[in-house]
């Protein structure tokens, strides 16, 4: 679980991205649980969470945040409004996650609002949404509609830092060690 996490998790561990997502595949469900609470107790004092969204067929959607970064952008008053288009109450963090985890289990097409949820910008979220995934300027950690120049700088840093932690983890460095504090 933790080389999933540096691979597919260092700029949300590096505090340069809010969040990341990703599949695991596992075998055995008690396994997947006790290793999930064991992440949360090394990283959780760092201010960074790990969930799972949805587990079907073997395999676990993870989602890991940082609450800080993640609260401060779910306070801005466009996300709010968006968000409450989709059924969410912005009153209360734990409540707006949980609403989150309900409709990625429960919703038939994938929630994408939940773009917002992993620091993706605003305007690419309604856009994506708004064109289907379709007609984007270009493709990276998200599909761009807006500020192709900004994206791809990011997505530069974001695969940067990934090698980096990469390296570190391959030379013994731990998760724990690796996770910025908050």
């Amino acid at each position: 679980m933790e080389t999933y996490l540096i691979e597919h998790c260092s700029p949300t561990l590096a505090s340069i991205k809010p969040a990341n997502l990703f599949t695991y595949i596992f075998t055995s469900k008690q396994e997947l649980m006790e290793d999930m609470q064991k992440l949360n107790q090394i990283i959780n004092e760092k201010g960074v969470y790990v969930e799972i969204l949805r587990i079907r067929d073997g395999r676990a959607l993870i989602w890991v945040y940082r609450k800080s970064q993640l609260e401060q952008s779910l306070q801005e008053a466009e996300v709010i409004d968006f968000l409450k288009q989709y059924g969410y109450q912005m009153k209360d963090f734990n409540e707006v996650i949980a609403y989150l985890k309900e409709r990625v289990m429960n919703t038939k097409a994938f929630p994408h609002e939940i773009g917002v949820f992993l620091g993706y910008p605003l305007a690419d979220v309604k856009a994506f949404i708004e064109h289907s995934g379709k007609n984007s300027k270009c493709t990276g950690c998200w599909k761009v509609y807006t500020d192709e120049c900004k994206a791809i700088r990011l997505f530069e840093k974001y695969e940067k830092c990934k090698l980096v932690y990469t390296k570190m983890f391959l030379l013994g460095k731990s998760v724990m060690q690796l996770t910025v504090a908050a």
